[in-house]
């Protein structure tokens, strides 16, 4: 007797880290019921898109994306399209309305329910789900449920600590999108930690939109409910005892504020070996006035304290920022000053963007103040000079030392293997076959602002990672 064929699902994730691993989320649990994964829509029983609004022209690239699969869904309309994420947050009942062949529309606190809807949706049709916030009495719509990883990066783990934002810049649609913050508890982040080292992770990132705010919530929480200790961040906490789990080696996180950034963190980093000497430390501008706009809450001088306090306390710090060119009324006299931090910064890289406007934020109302277009064009080449020649010096002072890097593979340009270094950075090298995930040394050899150049020396660990992992127990 045969059996029925298993339903295949194709997934694709718009936007940051955040969404990869709610897709990685969505994966295991649309595996957990019995589908497969495809990369093609016409072979596909569900088509899921987990969308972001953070990044630039974020609608139209779904919205065309959808319109390309009217015509397959008209072909086979028991296929179902589900849209998530940012955008589905923040639009709501208006996606059905622009397009009626979407199944379901769920938003950024309840992926995991996407089985149930899916199931709902075929018996009742056409449904919208949105929370505005998370179910704290639902474990899984905080804690990480079943996930399915690549097997190219199954060596590496995102796991998230927290989720939403308390903070308000004029830019960022975040706050409206993902809520207000919420910490997971110490104990289960941890155990989540040690169940993926037990299964040949060896490289964490801890991810939240504000992570060095974690645990706030939860000390104040404490506190209400009788307990003597002060109202504080738990990151620095969280650091030492995720960077002690055996067999995790690389701890990563990202991203902070500068506003909340503490000494305790950086002796966290400081004194955890396993914590790598990398820190992302957003920026956003140079000049008071627009931090101010910004409502960033510190100002250039403080954040370069904090950012030489940084480099003071911990060996050999790479740091990397954000930096936003043209946000409503900066002039000249501002840019110059931006210029004129990122050169005293030295960063060793840089995400840098041209403002643009996200509706629902303050800085989307600003339009009187917009800049103007060809001026905000030759500030972005300039500051790209900037930003290039200090992460050109950065790097170059790799040049003969022996890094230690994570395999992710072979270099799809000119077929060289591609490692990573603890500072983030990647490294080129020849080689015989290596498996994706395995520690090797490498002497650096020559460097330009985005990639090392070297020689292998040996492979001092071979991968052990398995291609799915389960982050939590259903």
């Amino acid at each position: 007797m045969s059996s029925n064929p298993p339903r295949r699902y194709l997934l694709r994730t718009f936007g940051c880290q955040m969404n990869e691993h709610d897709s990685e989320r969505i994966a295991g649990r649309l595996e957990a019921d019995g589908y497969e994964p495809t990369t093609s829509a016409e072979h596909a029983d569900v088509v899921v898109f987990n969308t972001c609004c953070i990044r630039e022209n974020a609608d139209n690239k779904l919205y065309g994306a959808l319109g390309n699969l009217k015509a397959v869904k008209a072909e086979r309309p028991d296929m179902q399209i589900v849209v998530g994420g940012c955008l589905a947050q923040k639009d709501r009942d208006l996606l059905q309305r622009r397009a009626g062949h979407v199944d379901v529309v769920l938003g950024t606190h309840n992926v995991h329910r996407i089985g149930e809807l899916l199931v709902d949706s075929a018996q009742n049709g056409p449904i919208t789900e949105i929370w505005d916030q998370p179910d704290i009495d639902d474990p899984f719509a905080v804690v990480d449920g079943p996930a399915v990883r690549n097997q190219n990066t199954g060596w590496s783990a995102w796991v998230t600590i927290q989720s939403g934002c308390d903070n308000s810049c004029a830019f960022c649609i975040v706050p409206s999108v993902r809520g207000s913050e919420i910490s997971r508890p110490m104990d289960e982040v941890v155990a989540e930690v040690e169940r993926l080292a037990s299964q040949g992770v060896t490289e964490i990132t801890l991810l939240g939109q504000n992570v060095n705010s974690y645990g706030r919530d939860l000390s104040l929480a404490a506190r209400k409910a009788g307990g003597q200790g002060r109202v504080r961040p738990l990151f620095a906490d969280l650091l030492s005892r995720v960077g002690l789990v055996d067999g995790i080696r690389r701890v990563r996180f990202t991203s902070p504020h500068p506003k909340d950034m503490t000494s305790d963190v950086f002796d966290a980093m400081a004194n955890t070996d396993t914590v790598v000497p990398h820190l992302h430390f957003p920026l956003q501008s140079g000049s008071d006035r627009i931090l101010a706009a910004m409502h960033r809450g510190y100002r250039a001088e403080r954040y370069l304290e904090r950012l030489q306090q940084a480099r003071n306390r911990i060996e050999d710090l790479a740091v990397s920022t954000d930096i936003i060119v043209g946000f409503p009324g900066e002039t000249e006299d501002d840019f110059v000053k931006t210029l004129e931090v990122a050169a005293e910064a030295r960063f060793d890289s840089a995400y840098t963007f041209v403002f643009s406007p996200r509706p629902g934020t303050e800085a989307a109302e600003m339009q009187d103040q917009y800049c103007d277009p060809e001026e905000v064009k030759d500030r972005y080449a300039r500051l790209r000079t900037v930003i290039e020649r200090s992460a050109l010096a950065r790097y170059r002072d790799r040049i003969g030392l022996v890094e230690q890097v994570i395999v992710e593979g072979p270099d799809k340009k000119h077929g060289r293997t591609t490692g990573r270094t603890i500072h983030n950075k990647l490294v080129h090298f020849e080689s015989g076959p290596i498996k994706p995930g395995s520690y090797a040394t490498v002497k650096v050899t020559d460097a330009s602002h985005q990639y090392l150049l070297g020689e292998l020396v040996e492979v001092t660990e071979v991968a052990r990672h398995r291609t799915k992992i389960v982050l939590a127990e259903m």
